[in-house]
């Protein structure tokens, strides 16, 4: 793999330039904000969908509020997972960071001496934004979209080649999909242990199983004295 970053030619290295390039011609204070949000902001933001996703689920309720909470659960320990499977990744391929081997290109973040495949920004967001898709549609579909926006930033900043991304993606997206079915088969007890439980059962439900009961009867015992009036229509 490091054997393709040497020649100019290469569709990869086309492609890091061509994007790079837009580094050069955008203004100071642009390439600025794109280094935060490249660096921290987006990661930070598919983060706040996962909480504002549990926030929701746990306001809602219900009787699936503790599946729901388990895959919530699962997306940061996927981010984690699919980062450290990325370790002996990177240690194999020992592929050297693009603005080492290839001249004038606008790096915009400096320190960065690790190796460059595969992307652990790219690894960690995409991990985190599949999980919450498994668990909701209409949130995970959104951090999907920052999580590739993110990728494009990681190579606009020059610090990965397109390839890196792509396969921080894959990374990403496999360890959530295939390790999904065995991390709710383990949490899914956990989330509804929790839930049952008097202190914390907050976590997962602000509502309660008993809830729904009672969100039947519009005033309390009303069920039992309709119980009742039949018993006597019955008896007349």
């Amino acid at each position: 793999m490091a054997g393709l970053a040497e020649s100019g030619s290469n569709p990869d290295v086309e492609l890091l330039y061509d994007i790079n390039g837009l580094a050069k011609d955008a203004p100071h204070w642009f390439d600025r904000v794109m280094e935060f949000v490249g660096e921290y902001g987006l990661l930070f933001a598919i983060v706040l969908l996962v909480l504002w996703c549990w926030w929701s689920v746990r306001r809602r309720g219900g009787e699936d509020a503790a599946s729901n909470v388990a895959a919530l659960v699962w997306a940061p320990l996927a981010a984690g997972v699919a980062v450290l499977v990325n370790v002996p990744i990177r240690g194999f391929v020992e592929r050297p960071r693009p603005f080492k081997s290839h001249d004038g290109l606008e790096v915009l973040v400096a320190g960065k001496d690790d190796f460059s495949f595969v992307s652990d920004h790219a690894t960690l967001c995409m991990a985190l934004a599949v999980a919450l898709f498994v668990a909701n549609r209409k949130f995970g579909l959104l951090a999907i979209v920052l999580a590739v926006f993110g990728g494009f930033i990681r190579v606009y900043m020059g610090v990965h080649y397109p390839t890196d991304v792509v396969g921080g993606f894959a990374l990403g997206t496999a360890v959530a999909l295939l390790l999904s079915p065995l991390a709710m088969a383990l949490l899914t007890p956990l989330t509804r242990a929790v839930e049952r439980s008097p202190r914390v059962g907050w976590l997962v439900s602000a509502r309660g199983r008993g809830d729904a009961a009672g969100r039947d009867a519009v005033v309390p015992g009303a069920r039992k004295e309709s119980a009742e009036t039949g018993q006597r229509d019955l008896a007349a």
